[in-house]
């Protein structure tokens, strides 16, 4: 369920002949989220109450591993990081379906619509792909190695 009041930014992906858990794993460990997100990941992404330091070169954020389901769902909360991502609850839902496992994404929770949230909406979207690209070619495009969308990389 997403709340109605606060802004959410939602994506989906389909990752072709990929099990739910080889997504699950991706998004789950540090050395799966290293390989498509950030190489700078560290911390503990596989346990509930576990924290992940993610850092990329104009700065970075801090999660709480907040629910686990394995090879269905993961749900982290910000804890630090930029004022507009403080609080907010970021998901990632498995399914199977047609020979693909599903990936339903939120970032949801964001106080005002402006072009900080439109730039993240677009860079989870290319970081959403070196997902799909990772598990279904063997690499990912993770920070510093990600698309450059704009000045704010």
């Amino acid at each position: 369920k997403r709340e109605i009041d606060m802004l959410n930014i939602v994506q989906r992906i389909g990752v072709k002949d990929a099990s739910p858990e080889a997504v699950y794993d991706a998004v789950a460990t540090i050395e799966g989220l290293a390989a498509w997100w950030t190489e700078d990941t560290t911390g503990n992404a596989g346990e509930v109450g576990g924290v992940i330091a993610f850092r990329f070169p104009p700065g970075g954020f801090d999660m709480e591993v907040i629910e686990l389901e394995p090879a269905r769902r993961i749900v982290w909360k910000v804890i630090d990081g930029p004022p507009e991502w403080l609080d907010t609850i970021i998901t990632w839902d498995l399914s199977e379906e047609d020979g693909y496992t599903i990936v339903m994404f939120g970032h949801d929770g964001w106080r005002e619509q402006d072009a900080f949230m439109a730039h993240c909406t677009t860079k989870w979207a290319t970081y959403l792909m070196s997902l799909k690209r990772l598990i279904e070619t063997g690499t990912g495009e993770p920070s510093p190695r990600d698309v450059m969308i704009s000045n704010w990389h």
